[in-house]
């Protein structure tokens, strides 16, 4: 068997894309369920309990803030899939892990709410959509007093080679 096939950097890589789509994948699952009646009232307790969210339902049907909430979720999984840009990507990430940050608060604002596997799953998301976003953040370019600089000649960025200038 091939060597290259089972180095721990073809393994990290494999498990890496793996966990990346696979978050955003299952955000794209929940913002598209949120326009349903039946999502729009199931996340209706615990996000009318939320100082995040409770305020929504003043100014939107239940409806409404689920349709808000999917596109939100939809948009953000779409940003973290973005091939572009790595803030895009980093933004995305870090919306993720924000939204499953804010239901891991629906522990502490929802009365009666214990901790299953809904909630559980939310943990492991949030460590997968903290380290996409950390991996997102090591593809910036290099930093040179406060420039942005791109090294042209072989040269560590920050050393005295040429570099391409601002980004």
């Amino acid at each position: 068997m091939n060597r290259e096939l089972l180095s721990p950097s073809t393994l990290q890589r494999a498990g890496q894309t793996i966990v990346f789509y696979a978050i955003a994948l299952i955000f794209l699952g929940y913002g598209a369920y949120k326009f349903t009646a039946v999502e729009a009232e199931a996340i209706y307790p615990l996000t009318s309990n939320s100082p995040m969210f409770s305020w929504l339902y003043a100014l939107l049907s239940k409806q409404s803030v689920s349709n808000l909430i999917g596109v939100t979720e939809i948009m953000l999984a779409l940003a973290m899939m973005w091939p572009g840009h790595w803030r895009i990507r980093m933004a995305g990430s870090l919306g993720i892990a924000g939204a499953l940050a804010t239901t891991l608060s629906f522990l502490i604002t929802t009365p009666g709410l214990g901790l299953d596997g809904f909630i559980l799953k939310d943990a492991i998301l949030l460590g997968g959509a903290l380290w996409a976003a950390g991996v997102a953040w090591q593809a910036a370019p290099t930093q040179v007093a406060g420039a942005v600089a791109r090294p042209i000649d072989g040269r560590a960025a920050g050393g005295r080679g040429r570099t391409a200038g601002r980004a």
